[in-house]
């Protein structure tokens, strides 16, 4: 069922609607609560001496990075290995609209708010100028645990109360959401209110709802998604240049073998290039949507019949057990695993690193760990789904605006948990500056499709992004970006 507009006072935040029950009953494990008292300083130092080619002055130049539009950033990332044994955390994707807090373990047990308030504190509280008027609000379309504890946080920092709005994809537009004057405003009880302030948690295509300009400060902005925070053929893009950047620092950001601007007719060319095996996506989905794992010719198969909205995709090289992994030009990457169990089974998992952004650089937000259905076997059984031993998500859409979530694959950063990933405190850097480098990536990527009146660079994002359907998508939005400044504050 559908929510409607809710009202969020001050003192009104309540923990248990805000964390899954596993995580508020949870203890943080002692390496990662170490780890996130490291500090930037010991993080470099520690990470520069295991890896002498990279100085510690570059790489507190990158962690202190003051980003321009991405402020919260989240990251999922695979532990892999290689055929020598060389283990590493390579990056998957990189999130504008994360989640995170509703599964982190609290750092400190007497600070009920968490990740939210510290979030809310230290990034929001800074960037908000109290003469304008309006009210604040939270828009948003999923993940409503989540949005409604930043809206508990923030109505907490401003002693006012805050707005919860929903605000899904196929309503009327301008009958929630309008621009007047270049701010935005909202439609409280059958009257438009100004919008001085306004905490975005819009998942699906939020470019057709909210614009890519205006005057009303948006966290994170549009034009985060569509950099790549949202958009996983910007993304790959943006990583392509931040690299070329990052080769004289001898630092990379790490991902499988990604063939980005591929038609539909392409991809099996592509797949047989890598071995027959290799991940599609559609690169505008999100909440492991879009996403195609190919093992065999009857997926591929199955893929190549369906109708997708959009033109182009990417194909990415499959990360699976080391006797089905894909073939790329940096050899073959296959995961790591959770630590067998009683039966002898290991799992795919991924990691989510969160981290906020504001004038001291990035920093870890919450992490929080996710494994597949069925375990990893050095052979997969014909007619098994290739997602079920891949997938990771635990997002579950049951039906148009609904989402349920499969918890019992969600693996918390708490000591029973925790021993079963197999990841020490090394791991966990590697994993923080991978996270890093890609926010950054976005971040630069984003400074470079505004352009100094506050506009998007339209020929710009076109050439980078030549899919016509999504084109028309962000060009006709009925909340038009042409004659605004510019969003950042």
């Amino acid at each position: 069922m559908k929510k409607g507009i809710e009202v969020i006072r001050p003192k009104s935040f309540e923990s248990e609607n805000h964390w899954y029950e596993k995580a508020l009953n949870a203890t943080i494990h002692p390496m990662v609560s170490y780890f996130l008292n490291l500090g930037k300083e010991r993080i470099a130092r520690r990470y520069s001496h295991m890896n002498p080619m990279v100085s510690y002055e570059d790489l507190m130049e990158i962690l202190t990075y003051q980003p321009k539009y991405f402020y919260l950033a989240g990251a999922d990332l695979f532990h892999v290995t290689t055929e020598t044994g060389k283990r590493q955390m390579i990056i998957i994707e990189n999130n504008s609209c994360p989640s995170g807090q509703k599964s982190m373990p609290l750092l400190n047990e007497f600070d009920d708010l968490g990740g939210y308030k510290k979030f809310i504190d230290g990034v929001i509280v800074p960037k908000i100028k109290q003469k304008h008027q309006g009210i604040y609000a939270v828009i948003y379309d999923k993940n409503y645990m989540e949005a409604s504890g930043y809206a508990g946080a923030l109505a907490d920092a401003v002693k006012e109360q805050v707005y919860l709005i929903p605000y899904y994809h196929e309503e009327g537009r301008d009958e929630i959401i309008r621009l007047q004057e270049g701010y935005l405003e909202a439609r409280i009880e059958g009257d438009w209110k100004r919008i001085k302030f306004a905490f975005r948690y819009l998942t699906q295509k939020p470019w057709n709802r909210l614009p890519i300009t205006c005057k009303t400060p948006i966290f994170n902005p549009i034009i985060t998604c569509l950099a790549g925070g949202r958009n996983k053929m910007m993304a790959a893009k943006a990583y392509d240049f931040y690299n070329a950047e990052l080769a004289a620092k001898n630092l990379k950001i790490r991902i499988p073998e990604t063939i980005w601007d591929v038609g539909k007719s392409e991809i099996p060319i592509w797949i047989e290039k890598m071995g027959g095996k290799g991940v599609i996506k559609i690169p505008y989905s999100n909440a492991g949507q879009g996403v195609f794992t190919i093992v065999d010719q009857k997926e591929l198969e199955a893929f190549m019949e369906k109708e997708y909205p959009y033109d182009k995709f990417i194909v990415q090289s499959l990360v699976g057990n080391y006797n089905w992994s894909s073939t790329s030009e940096q050899g073959k990457f296959y995961h790591v695993g959770t630590v067998p169990d009683k039966q002898g089974d290991s799992y795919v998992v991924d990691f989510r690193f969160v981290l906020m952004g504001n004038k001291n650089g990035y920093s870890p937000l919450s992490i929080y760990s996710r494994r597949a259905r069925l375990p990893l076997k050095a052979e997969i059984q014909s007619g098994t789904d290739s997602w079920d031993i891949l997938g990771t998500n635990l997002s579950v859409k049951t039906g148009e605006n609904e989402w349920g979530s499969e918890t019992s694959r969600l693996m918390l950063m708490e000591r029973k948990s925790f021993n079963k990933l197999g990841i020490g405190l090394d791991d966990m850097i590697d994993a923080y500056i991978q996270t890093v480098l890609s926010s950054i990536a976005i971040d630069k990527m984003a400074i470079r499709l505004i352009g100094t009146k506050g506009q998007l660079k339209k020929k710009l994002f076109k050439s980078l992004n030549e899919d016509e359907s999504l084109i028309k998508e962000i060009m006709n939005t009925n909340i038009s970006d042409e004659t605004f400044t510019s969003l950042t504050v």
